[in-house]
């Protein structure tokens, strides 16, 4: 079950339900919140933008970023890697199925895979953030270079996925999620970058991953909608 409000100082109480701070666009957040529901942990989502004036995350967080985690004994854990395996850790989680393998090699294949959506995150946010400056003030080489980036991601992660139904193993994983949250933040930060017709095979997996609900309830969107 989740709760989403608007957070202000005082709403993070020691000791109560977990929480999680982030933004509705950021695919970090996104990440957890999707790990969050396919697990099934009770948890409140509270709305808080690190650009805007008035927020809190830096409370939280000493480098003012989001996703942060706020566990119930009021401790704080920050960025999406260390939540993701927190999360997974848990004890009691209902389905109790591991999103990221214990050990072993299949362990850092699914970790290779959310370095690399990662990635493509990183290089879309970089070139959102590079185009809201004034023009005379915009790199046009360091957009292609991140451009050059979320294009080579792509093509490594359709030639790893090959065939196969899911990135790693014959079920869900966080390489997924990470994958499914990288090509979600770019349709929805440029939707004019088309590649799933020349990756029809990320393009099935997407398609099959965003068919999922905790896919759709988390689907980026601006504020105002």
């Amino acid at each position: 079950m989740t709760q989403i409000r608007i957070i202000s100082a005082s709403s993070i109480a020691k000791g109560s339900i977990m929480k999680l701070i982030g933004s509705l666009t950021c695919p970090y957040v996104r990440k957890i919140r999707i790990i969050l529901a396919e697990k099934n942990i009770k948890h409140e989502f509270d709305v808080d933008i690190p650009w805007n004036t008035d927020t809190h995350v830096a409370n939280h967080n000493p480098l003012g970023k989001v996703p942060v985690l706020i566990m119930n004994d009021g401790k704080t854990l920050f960025d999406s890697r260390v939540i993701a395996e927190y999360l997974d850790d848990l004890e009691g989680a209902i389905p109790a199925s591991r999103l990221i393998p214990e050990s072993g090699s299949a362990r850092w294949r699914v970790k290779r895979w959310e370095a690399l959506a990662d990635g493509i995150c990183d290089a879309t946010a970089t070139i959102f953030l590079e185009r809201k400056r004034p023009d005379t003030q915009q790199s046009p080489e360091w957009i292609v270079r991140q451009h050059k980036k979320i294009d080579l991601g792509l093509a490594a992660a359709a030639m790893e996925l090959g065939g196969n139904d899911w990135c790693e193993g014959k079920t869900i994983t966080l390489a997924d999620i990470a994958l499914g949250c990288a090509t979600g933040y770019l349709a929805f930060r440029f939707p004019q970058i088309e590649w799933r017709k020349s990756y029809p095979n990320l393009t099935k997996l997407i398609d099959k991953l965003e068919q999922r609900e905790s896919f759709i309830s988390t689907a980026p969107r601006d504020y105002a909608s």
